[in-house]
């Protein structure tokens, strides 16, 4: 077989080897653990290793996620983040888990993890819970204790309780910082604020509805 007929077939391999970061997460951790520094200055997807010598017990430890926030808000729910930023011992892991608490009537408002699929599991109570495709298709379903949910890295959904007590959720997530983008509050809450010709020619209604919905957010 002459070296252009070969040619192809090995560029081909070598795609097909090669690392993708469409099918990845986090970075690969090369050493048992890395401690986040969160004073250091600088980071690249992480941050610094906390040096071996100042390592503790402490470190691979967490209880944030034991009692709930508070839910008397605008929307009625709380999430308590268990990821990088306050659980440092995630550091290049992978990984990270929320607590979000709803009480009845509340919602966990439309929002979009941009770096995680997140799974999560009803700890307590009725909820519906639901998410809208890139191609514009709603997906939904009532969950009750036990049961369990996923929602593909990047799609919007919510949680909304539905039941007579406040529920408990836990979520995981395959990012220790999966990051959050609450659609109100990014739409109309942001510094400085979204124009309110875009929105009023977004969601085709009077600038006097925008403003109003501003108010709500501090926008």
């Amino acid at each position: 077989m002459s070296s252009s007929m070969a040619f192809p077939p090995l560029i081909l391999l070598l795609i097909l080897l090669s690392p993708s970061p469409s099918l990845s997460s986090d970075p690969d951790p090369l050493q048992d653990f890395c401690i986040a520094d969160l004073q250091s200055t600088s980071s690249i997807n992480g941050f610094p290793c906390k040096a071996g010598p100042n390592v503790t017990s402490e470190d691979f430890f967490f209880s944030g996620l034991a009692r709930g926030g508070n839910t008397n808000n605008t929307f009625g729910s709380s999430v308590v983040q268990g990821n990088v930023l306050s659980f440092p011992g995630l550091n290049t892991l992978g990984l990270s888990m929320n607590r979000v608490d709803i009480a009845p009537g509340g919602i966990n408002p439309p929002h979009m993890h941009p770096r995680a699929t997140e799974s999560g599991v009803v700890v307590r109570g009725k909820l519906l819970v639901g998410m809208i495709t890139t191609g514009n298709v709603f997906y939904s379903k009532n969950l009750t204790e036990g049961e369990m949910f996923v929602i593909p890295r990047g799609l919007v959904h919510f949680q909304m309780n539905v039941g007579n007590e406040t529920a408990l959720i836990l979520t995981a997530f395959n990012s220790h910082l999966p990051g959050a983008v609450v659609i109100p509050f990014n739409l109309f809450g942001s510094r400085p604020s979204v124009p309110d010709e875009v929105l009023t020619k977004a969601f085709q209604v009077d600038k006097s509805v925008v403003d109003g919905i501003k108010s709500n957010f501090g926008g």
